[in-house]
């Protein structure tokens, strides 16, 4: 008689019938299993168990294994379950390196296991699928920070109403190199006059920084010389550099615009009634983001342990001197200078400033406030009573 293999579809008959021919001696134990076409030790196994068990015994069994000794204990679940109860935008990495500066006594759990046991909770937010990137279009890239306060990060969130129905836009400050948030305040407007005063503190407290990095917009920016606007304007006479971003690509400053996504999910939604219970929540909302949140970029240390105060003091603006062969001029209310018999416009962000002014070439000149390349004038350029400086990328 040929070889009869289990039938997948009754196995439990088929071993019926192998263990009655066993018991029953009408074949031996070798010619049984040759004839179901299965190995001595699987027919070993299914015979002890049906003396054992009987006909249960036969039945499919899951092949699960009783105990795992990589198994997650209960213990790891609740803490973690409870961690994210408390910081409920936090995902999986957040958790692990609170974890790891909170737990001493035993192994953290890798951050996969974590978004598992989170998962499993119904604690995950599914995000969008992205669509795929079109090519990029090649831009000059810009200045990496390296130490704290080499760069900052300065934006105006984008505003929103309170609950009583008054505007409030946030202005928001962070170190590039610690990711430390030097400031959230929620002002009325983003003019020059709102955020000055706030820049006047920051310097006062933590010292200026080498570079600030923003985007093109007011207060920052201008359609004057250079786009420079009056806050920018203001930081140069101080010895900061502006660093500006390229119009439309708010990703060159991807990790502040990041920022402002956890800011708006844990500290405006939902929003406070007035301005004044809305920063106790944008100071509760800073600290935990300094001192308690763990940062991928920093390997998950807190930016409150890596940020130092700037060794440059803030001392106040500083009147520009050029070299004895410029030509100075002094910027008028309507942001012009005079020149040659005529004006030009420089730009009101400069009212009051002074200016130097280098040849360049025959009937060229190029414009500088302080040892900032503002752009060029061209004397042969006539464009009305008033043309515009021509502007030449830096």
């Amino acid at each position: 008689m040929g070889v009869m293999p289990w039938k997948e579809i009754v196995p439990v008959e088929q071993r019926l019938r192998f263990v009655i021919m066993i018991r029953h001696d009408f074949k031996n134990f070798s010619e049984a299993c040759r004839y179901f076409g299965i190995s001595r030790k699987t027919g070993y196994k299914w015979w002890e168990r049906f003396e054992r068990e009987g006909l249960a015994g036969l039945e499919e069994r899951s092949r699960r294994p009783r105990r795992s000794p990589n198994a997650i204990s209960n213990w790891w679940f609740q803490r973690i379950l409870f961690l994210k109860k408390e910081r409920v935008h936090w995902g999986p990495k957040k958790i692990r390196g609170r974890l790891l500066t909170t737990t001493v006594e035993r192994p953290v759990p890798a951050s996969s296991t974590i978004g598992r046991i989170l998962a499993a909770a119904g604690l995950v937010r599914r995000g969008r699928k992205r669509r795929p990137v079109g090519p990029v279009v090649a831009r000059p890239t810009l200045s990496t920070a390296l130490s704290p306060n080499e760069i900052w990060a300065v934006d105006f969130k984008g505003w929103f109403r309170l609950g009583n129905g008054e505007r409030c836009e946030p202005l928001t400050v962070s170190d590039l190199c610690s990711r430390y948030i030097l400031c959230c305040v929620g002002g009325k407007d983003v003019s020059y006059a709102e955020a000055r005063p706030v820049f006047e503190i920051l310097f006062q407290e933590n010292g200026q920084p080498a570079k600030i990095r923003v985007d093109n917009g007011p207060p920052f920016g201008s359609r004057g010389a250079a786009g420079l606007g009056r806050l920018a304007v203001w930081w140069i006479s101080l010895g900061i550099q502006p660093e500006f971003i390229h119009p439309g690509h708010p990703e060159q400053n991807g990790s502040h615009e990041r920022m402002h996504r956890t800011l708006k999910a844990e500290a405006i939604e939902p929003v406070a009634y007035d301005r004044r219970a809305q920063q106790k929540q944008f100071d509760r909302w800073r600290w935990e983001f300094n001192h308690e949140r763990p940062h991928e970029s920093l390997g998950q240390a807190t930016p409150e342990s890596v940020y130092r105060k700037s060794s440059l003091t803030y001392r106040g603006p500083v009147e520009p001197t050029y070299p004895p062969s410029y030509i100075i001029r002094r910027v008028r209310t309507s942001g012009e200078i005079r020149w040659r018999g005529g004006k030009r416009f420089i730009g009101e962000a400069f009212v009051g400033q002074t200016i130097g002014i280098s040849q360049s070439g025959p009937g060229k000149h190029l414009v500088y406030f302080h040892h900032y390349l503002l752009g060029e004038i061209d004397d042969a350029e006539k464009t009305g009573m008033k043309p515009a400086i021509c502007i030449r990328s830096q």
